[in-house]
């Protein structure tokens, strides 16, 4: 059994910064990419970033620039920071491994292993 917990949402201002981190328990293996998604109110869950167990790491166009990807493997944390940040970065995001990160990259959220429950950031205008 595989747990994920993430913390560190809130709410930010425009423009302001915000580091989001997810600890994997359990059974976990370092093998395993890490990702993060996000879920904006009526809309679907969407992959945001992800990193290999290499270091290698992916983002989608909305966020390059802004929000950065690291973990550390010895602990099995993944974190997100983010910067620049817009209200149309306010969703609830969501942590996720699993042993291929093409899977996230695709979006098959289904086929996704393991899933945190999520922690809700709030960008204010």
């Amino acid at each position: 059994q595989v747990q994920l917990e993430e913390s560190g949402g809130g709410l930010v201002q425009a423009g302001g910064s915000l580091r989001l981190s997810c600890a994997a328990s359990g059974r976990f293996d370092k093998r395993n990419a890490m990702g993060w998604f996000r879920q904006a109110p009526g809309k679907e869950r969407e992959f945001v970033a992800g990193i290999r167990s290499s270091g290698s790491t992916y983002y989608v166009d909305s966020v390059k620039g802004r929000f950065t990807i690291s973990r550390d493997n010895d602990r099995n944390t993944v974190y997100l920071h983010m910067s620049s940040l817009t209200p149309d970065d306010t969703a609830v995001y969501y942590c996720a491994a699993d042993l291929t990160l093409e899977t996230m990259i695709r979006g098959f959220t289904r086929a996704v292993d393991y899933w945190g429950k999520g922690t809700l950031l709030t960008v204010s205008a």
